[in-house]
């Protein structure tokens, strides 16, 4: 059995986060793994406390898992401080894992940044280089380029500038595109369009976190990053269909919509 270890917060609604990796691991029959980065008091209608591990507890968990069960994929989600992300990169270094699928989570869906600008740093200059697959939405992606992206032709354009600074595959999510739902990837200098259905299901709470841990799962399995960002959006479309409707605000997706 394949292994994925997901490194990112807790969703005690399990919607997002830790949760949603482990259910979308599973059901991409690899065994999950997780080391928590901060716990979350959030359901689907918000966020509404966090606290964070320290540094050294995240470096203790990480240690423990590469030395007894070492993943074949990692996926990083939530990083809520700058030390955080060192101990993560540190560890990284240390242990060299073959596939790592960064999701640059630094902006929440209303366009709030979620970290602070040193942090942002040592995300951009630290872990991402460290990364196979970076995921960043329309929003983390100018972040990123320095610019707005309002069209297909923008993502290009910030896919070639990110690519100046980062050897890896770029998947820019076109999610908050107005007339499409189409992703980039830049990969090795090469465009790559994967056109996305747009499925008209308003919950959609953990999306980003169940597509990052899809691709790390097809990657474990020994899929080219090609195919593994195709599958994962065969999967999350999938998952949306299902029309799981929980909560009272953006529920979460079905991740086991194939379990019988």
């Amino acid at each position: 059995m394949k292994k994925v270890l997901t490194i990112a917060g807790s969703d005690c609604s399990g919607g997002a986060g830790i949760q949603a990796d482990l259910k979308t691991i599973t059901a991409h029959k690899c065994y999950g793994m997780s080391v928590i980065t901060a716990l979350t008091a959030q359901n689907t209608t918000g966020v509404y406390g966090i606290e964070s591990c320290s540094d050294e507890f995240i470096k203790n968990q990480m240690d423990c898992v590469f030395k007894d069960i070492f993943p074949d994929a990692v996926k990083i989600g939530m990083v809520a401080s700058s030390e955080i992300i060192e101990s993560i990169s540190q560890k990284l270094k240390e242990y060299k894992p073959k596939n790592v699928v960064v999701d640059p989570v630094m902006v929440a869906t209303s366009g709030s940044k979620l970290l602070n600008d040193d942090a942002i740093d040592k995300l951009l200059n630290e872990l991402i280089p460290l990364s196979t697959v970076i995921t960043p939405n329309l929003f983390e992606a100018e972040i990123l380029c320095g610019f707005k992206i309002k069209t297909e032709d923008d993502m290009v354009r910030a896919a070639r500038k990110i690519g100046e600074n980062y050897e890896g595959h770029i998947l820019i999510k076109g999610g908050h595109l107005e007339d499409n739902a189409n992703d980039l990837l830049f990969s090795r200098g090469e465009i790559y369009w994967f056109e996305g259905e747009r499925v008209h299901n308003p919950n959609t709470h953990g999306t980003g976190c169940t597509l990052s841990s899809a691709i790390a799962s097809n990657l474990a399995l020994g899929y080219s990053v090609e195919e593994s960002i195709r599958n994962s959006k065969e999967y999350i479309t999938g998952a949306l269909k299902a029309n799981l409707d929980l909560g009272k605000g953006s529920g979460p997706l079905d991740h086991c919509y194939k379990i019988n």
